[in-house]
């Protein structure tokens, strides 16, 4: 864009009644975990009819949002699917620790193709995952850094099924991305989370992992330390009632008493 150009594009917003910077001011961009795209389209959806804010939104991992922002991405929120990787971002001095909230829960299912002939698996102790996988593959998010894969291979260690069925592993780089890996019978098992199971028609919920199997499941959501103004104001709308309606509608649990 020439020098010229940009200047008659601030002219334009002046004489609309707003500086570039106020006008940029309108957007806020957030990373979030790859589990909360629909849900969080929609709360965004709404705040942007309350207010006119617009929204920048990067789905991934949560580890690999964690690391952009480390190294510079501009964000003003983070909305992880597990404490670690907030905790690794407040570590590295790019959240403003005291806008924390823990705020939603989740569960996390063994899922088939909705074709599949297996159905109602019993997750239990002992439970054989590798002869249920067949000659087929299991697809989760990276065990090593992906919170849902962390969550799926801590059950299956506690059920005793994890040495057996480790092999038979396809690790996906997100949880959205194993879902798709199962939804085009490219894997014959995964493991997500029971928000992403409900949004995928291509695929049937088989079993849910016992609660007690892995640690708890967490989303928290805070403000970055280059955050603009109006993020307060949006935080604010995440702990609200309106919002918590939308947020369960997708199967998310809401973690703390939501404001009005």
């Amino acid at each position: 864009m020439s020098r010229l150009s940009v200047l008659f594009s601030a002219l334009l917003l002046l004489a609309a009644g707003l500086s570039p910077v106020a006008a940029e001011d309108k957007t806020i961009t957030v990373f979030a975990a790859a589990s909360m795209k629909n849900a969080l389209d929609e709360v965004d959806a709404a705040y942007t009819a309350r207010t006119g804010v617009k929204f920048s939104v990067s789905y991934a991992a949560s580890s690999v949002l964690a690391r952009q922002i480390e190294q510079g991405a501009p964000a003003d929120v983070f909305v992880s699917a597990d404490t670690d990787w907030m905790d690794y971002a407040i570590s590295r001095k790019t959240i403003n620790e005291p806008t924390r909230v823990n705020l939603l829960g989740n569960s996390i299912v063994l899922i088939a193709p909705k074709d599949s002939r297996l159905d109602n698996v019993p997750i239990a102790q002992g439970f054989d995952l590798a002869k249920l996988a067949g000659d087929g593959r299991i697809a989760t998010g990276d065990v090593k850094s992906v919170p849902v894969g962390k969550y799926a291979k801590a059950a299956l260690e506690k059920l005793g099924a994890w040495q057996a069925a480790q092999p038979k592993f396809a690790m996906a780089e997100s949880v959205r991305a194993a879902l798709t890996l199962v939804a085009r019978g490219e894997a014959n098992l995964g493991i997500v989370y029971s928000t992403d199971a409900k949004v995928e028609p291509g695929v049937k919920i088989v079993g849910t992992f016992p609660a007690d199997s892995h640690p708890a499941i967490i989303y928290p959501v805070a403000a970055t330390t280059t955050a603009k103004g109006k993020t307060s104001d949006y935080l604010a709308f995440l702990r609200s009632t309106a919002a918590k309606t939308i947020l369960e509608k997708y199967g998310f649990k809401f973690l703390i008493s939501p404001s009005t």
